[in-house]
């Protein structure tokens, strides 16, 4: 199923630029900052950009965040954003697709995920060197023509990511999962990106995944400290923030893609959920921003 906000919300693929297909690492200045990404837009893939020198405005999803250096951006594959201007910026962005992580690295993906909610991540000067370790080595291996580069540059960003992940104090016990957990983590989370538009119960994706919804919720609930059904939930209601932000569907729209009874239902659900109606959110994130 085409996702909704491809007709209005262009998707960037910043690998494209360099000719890679799976991962690309790149030096960008203010200059190829803006033009383009001054629209609002999704990227394909994971994106994080580590912020060297400068400053940076850009909205992500509802917020709008003023970043200075130095600092970690990570961007996931269905979130809306856009620069509104960048200052004496210096960055460094690494843009790589979900299948080019390793196998043992994959259940990682959701830490990462769980660190989305704060995409923006202040850094000190031991911290940002640290990265650049890392960085460095991946910029020196994707410019290079040596054996197995590929190898190399997906360890480098295992590492990156886990050092990443270190520095955000990250406490939940998905740092110590077992391989057994990780599996059903991802797989979960591949499974609600693909159908939570059209399947919202717990026991819809324990189903898919041959468990009970007990243990599906269990596990989830340890790794993330939410509910399998809260998870779903924050779903469909940040797909349905984006539409009512970015787009100009009316609300009876929105419920049909989300696939709710009735536009009634899904108001009910929004103002569960956020505390507002779909239409006070609208009105009101397009004034704070307009």
């Amino acid at each position: 199923m085409q996702n909704f906000t491809d007709t209005i919300i262009p998707v960037y693929n910043l690998r494209a630029c360099t000719g890679a297909t799976d991962f690309a690492i790149m030096r960008m200045e203010p200059f190829e900052v803006l033009g383009k990404l001054q629209v609002p837009h999704r990227q394909e893939g994971y994106n994080i950009t580590l912020l060297l020198e400068g400053k940076v405005t850009r909205y992500i999803d509802f917020e709008r965040y003023v970043i200075e250096a130095p600092a970690l951006i990570s961007v996931g594959p269905e979130q809306v954003h856009q620069y509104e201007c960048a200052e004496d910026a210096q960055m460094i962005c690494i843009s790589f697709s979900s299948d080019f992580l390793i196998h043992e690295m994959r259940g990682w993906v959701m830490c990462w995920e769980c660190m989305f909610g704060h995409v923006v991540m202040n850094m000190d000067d031991d911290s940002l060197r640290e990265l650049l370790v890392y960085s460095d080595l991946m910029m020196e291996e994707f410019h290079s023509n040596k054996p197995k580069k590929e190898v190399v540059i997906r360890n480098l960003l295992n590492a990156f990511i886990v050092c990443s992940a270190r520095m955000r104090n990250t406490t939940l016990p998905v740092l110590n999962m077992d391989a057994m957990q990780n599996r059903l983590v991802q797989q979960f989370k591949v499974l609600v990106d693909t159908h939570f538009r059209d399947k919202s119960q717990v026991a819809q994706y324990a189903d898919m995944l041959y468990i009970t919804p007990g243990h599906l919720n269990d596990v989830i609930k340890e790794t993330v400290n939410k509910t399998a059904k809260q998870v779903i939930d924050e779903k469909r209601v940040t797909e349905a923030k984006r539409l009512l932000f970015w787009g100009n569907y009316s609300l009876k729209e929105i419920a049909s893609h989300l696939n709710f009874e009735d536009d009634a239902y899904f108001n009910r659900f929004f103002k569960k959920h956020t505390g507002h109606t779909p239409s006070l959110f609208q009105r009101t994130i397009r004034e704070k921003y307009n």
